[in-house]
């Protein structure tokens, strides 16, 4: 029988708030987009989820597609929730997501009404859980007024089957549209969730989102912070040409792949220096910023995921790290 860590929340991960809302995260989350699909193993996959608990993570970040595309995230998170973590229920962060293809159909994606509240149903079932903590509208839809996708998403809150809600991949004018209605309708809007990495950059940083952010108390998760992979050593002596890069990030490949790889190189050797991998300082160079409020990261192995947690050991950069990490990435 599962017993937890009793010292899971001895300060060795970092508790961070979303502006001056309520929702307090760890600054790492747990993702389960990649390595939880329909072959997944039960075991693997138990195990690694109780490490991240174990280690300070109660956050666990999901959606309806996850498995990827197949759903078996949420059938697999349930399954270990059901058996262990549902004594923890007040302690965990569950969030969940609905806005890409789902089920067949025109309802099937998306962030109309029925297509929020339907999901929602579907996902709150197949984890087992009354409620999530927040639940996301994972894509702008272009089709929906964006009143209408806020109103759907107050109206779920209002009927008790999520605590708060987020947006997901909304750029800043995106950001804004919904934003004005849940502040008429007083939502609980906490956090924007987006790609961003050290490689990726432009769409957080010159868009404006961070600054709308910023100046309305709320919160950045950022999802995809190791880049598939790049940002590791895995691919130091280079990056080979079926290499495949997240839709959200195909302009860090733009410059060529040699060109990717010197720098990543140099990168690695600062990392060096900071006694960290570059994985770990990827990480931490994310959490510099206090509106980023978590980075999702999964992980296939708990060696992986011990490997990572070390990132929460030095967050501080020097103003000369910080400037020789943008030379390098501005080259």
């Amino acid at each position: 029988m599962y017993q937890a860590d009793v010292n899971r929340y001895d300060g060795r991960m970092p508790i961070r708030r979303a502006g001056n809302k309520g929702l307090q995260l760890p600054a790492v989350s747990f993702g389960m987009w990649h390595s939880f699909g329909e072959d997944a193993n039960y075991a693997d996959s138990e195990k690694i989820i109780l490490k991240a608990f174990d280690s300070g993570i109660f956050s666990y970040d999901l959606a309806y597609n996850y498995g990827p595309g197949s759903g078996a995230a949420e059938r697999i998170f349930g399954d270990v929730y059901r058996a262990n973590l549902k004594a923890h229920r007040d302690e965990l962060v569950i969030t969940t997501k609905a806005g890409f293809h789902m089920w067949p159909g025109p309802y099937g994606e998306m962030s109309s009404r029925k297509t929020l509240i339907n999901a929602l149903d579907g996902s709150l079932e197949r984890m087992g859980l009354d409620y999530v903590d927040v639940f996301y509208s994972h894509r702008f839809d272009p089709n929906t007024d964006p009143a209408e996708t806020a109103e759907a998403l107050d109206s779920i809150v209002r009927s008790g089957k999520a605590l708060y809600v987020g947006i997901s991949n909304y750029n800043d004018a995106q950001t804004k549209a919904i934003l004005k209605t849940f502040k008429e309708l007083h939502t609980p809007f906490v956090v924007n969730q987006l790609s961003y990495n050290m490689l990726n950059r432009d769409t957080v940083e010159n868009d404006g989102v961070l600054d709308t952010l910023r100046e309305n108390n709320l919160g950045l998760v950022a999802y995809g912070p190791l880049a598939e992979g790049l940002l590791t050593n895995r691919y130091l002596d280079g990056i080979p040409e079926d290499f495949q890069i997240h839709w959200s990030s195909t302009n860090v490949m733009d410059q060529g792949r040699d060109v990717l790889a010197h720098k990543l190189n140099q990168l690695n050797d600062m990392a060096q220096n900071r006694n960290q991998t570059l994985a770990q300082m990827a990480l931490a160079w994310l959490l510099k910023d206090p509106v980023v409020v978590s980075v999702v990261t999964g992980a296939s192995k708990v060696k992986h995921l011990e490997d990572n947690l070390q990132a929460v050991q030095n967050l501080n950069f020097t103003a000369d790290e910080r400037e020789r990490i943008d030379a390098i990435l501005k080259a």
